[in-house]
């Protein structure tokens, strides 16, 4: 801005004259101040308040700033804005510039869905959960890359989000446990974020509109072609419809008998189990795998693409339909058969979140793509039969119709955020599931019951 924030706020009458005018807090008026910046949206109120110009408000463009949304400055959008080294495209051509860190993008930058996730912690597990492929991650915590990574936190061994965004600039690892700074682990694993954008803009931008495509660019001569990269965005089809489970999966069967972290020794090992679990592998994550070891469990992993015959060969007591990306409805054209096939033969079963969604299609259910989608570690859930809530770990894009549950089937917990459908039981069956991870304990520990419950479910049917 060529004129000050603290000039216009005293044009305004101070702080409180500013918020009453422009519909906010005193607290966002603070951040006016620290960030040096007021968001574009006031800038008619305060053309009209102060009798200031648009160039009075334009001047140099700061970070993070939604071009399409801002200054005829910025509709020039091949301008870098000075500091810019990075950028983000939307479909709809909203340009977010940042910096960018972690590994610089190739000849064709990653394209994927822009979500974002609101957990406080937890950014190296859901950078690897392989639920996330095909997703660019907002994080809305500004925190992110403060504890560096480890080996011990990975769900998976490589990163299945396709980049991250966030706000500030990654520092320097402050943990005991920390092995490798964030950026270096990107670097490491050819991986791209942006920092310095406007990520509240940018939620609400997908939480009224929807979760858009966009490609994330982080060039290494720092030049920007904005008109392919807009059109690139606009051409990816979208998660509807979209199989990514094949991807993520393992390729080939393999025992697990990792248990659950716990101080001060770290991760132990299964070595006398109880019952033999055959775990279906959509893109499973290794705190799931733990969780089932650690409940008594042998665990044989097996890729998502194995069939009724192929889980049943293992002779399972029970078996765990995990977690994975992408649409359900077309991960259950070969799904669908394999999971009807087991429940025919009796063996309980035990779904989390596209495991969930994939057992309401073997059941005659239907599922649907959510607006926004539930990504974080604060969801409330309710217990139907219990009225007790839980608060849950969620990281998905679509959601069981509710009213399309045959009548052998109830729904056993449901959102409190929207009402949707968070789990569903059998009743003339031993199978269930639900949407959220009992495994991510942010209660900490509200939804571990349920690894419980499918061991006396084993147990009571064995």
């Amino acid at each position: 801005m060529t004129i000050s924030v603290d000039e216009i706020i005293d044009r305004l009458g101070g702080a409180d004259a500013a918020a009453r005018l422009t519909g906010v807090g005193t607290e966002a008026v603070r951040k006016w101040r620290q960030s040096r910046s007021i968001p574009a949206k006031h800038w008619p109120t305060l053309i009209a308040a102060t009798g200031l110009s648009l160039a009075d408000l334009s001047g140099p463009v700061p970070l993070g700033t939604p071009a399409s949304q801002t200054s005829t400055h910025m509709q020039d959008q091949t301008a870098v804005p000075e500091g810019a080294t990075a950028a983000l495209v939307l479909a709809d051509g909203a340009v977010f510039w940042g910096r960018g860190f972690g590994a610089h993008t190739a000849a064709t930058a990653p394209v994927g869905e822009v979500c974002f996730n609101t957990g406080l912690t937890g950014y190296q597990e859901t950078l690897t959960d392989p639920s996330y492929a095909g997703q660019i991650i907002t994080f809305t915590f500004p925190h992110i890359g403060n504890v560096g990574t480890n080996i011990e936190d990975l769900e998976a061994a490589t990163i299945a989000a396709r980049g991250l965004v966030v706000k500030q600039d990654i520092t320097e690892p402050s943990s005991w446990r920390s092995t490798q700074p964030l950026e270096a682990w990107l670097r490491a694993q050819g991986k791209t974020g942006i920092a310095g954008l406007d990520t509240r803009a940018l939620t609400i931008r997908i939480r009224d509109g929807g979760a858009p495509s966009g490609v994330l660019c982080f060039p290494s001569n720092g030049r920007f072609d904005i008109a392919a990269l807009r059109a690139e965005a606009e051409a990816w089809p979208g998660l509807a419809g979209m199989d990514l489970a094949k991807t993520v999966s393992c390729t080939q069967s393999y025992a697990w008998d990792e248990t659950q972290w716990v101080w001060p020794t770290g991760t132990g090992t299964q070595t006398s189990p109880k019952h033999h679990v055959v775990a279906v592998d959509y893109g499973a994550k290794r705190n799931i795998l733990r969780c089932l070891a650690s409940a008594g469990c042998r665990v044989t992993v097996v890729p998502a693409t194995a069939t009724a015959d192929d889980i049943l060969r293992h002779k399972p007591d029970g078996v765990f339909l995990s977690n994975g990306p992408g649409d359900p409805a077309a991960t259950g054209a070969y799904a669908v058969p394999a999971i009807q096939g087991v429940l025919a033969s009796g063996v309980p079963v035990f779904g989390i979140c596209l495991g969930h969604q994939l057992l309401a299609l073997a059941l005659g259910a239907k599922t649907y793509k959510l607006d926004r989608g539930h990504r974080g570690a604060n969801q409330p859930v309710k217990d139907l039969a219990t009225g007790r809530v839980e608060i849950t770990s969620q990281n998905h894009g679509f959601a069981v119709d509710a009213d399309t549950l045959p009548a052998n089937v109830r729904a056993s917990h449901v959102s409190l955020f929207d009402g949707s459908n968070e789990g569903l039981a059998c009743t003339d069956r031993p199978a269930f599931s639900v949407q959220y991870h009992p495994e991510a304990s942010p209660g900490p520990s509200d939804s571990h019951y349920l690894f419980k419950r499918f061991v006396d479910l084993i147990e009571k049917h064995g």
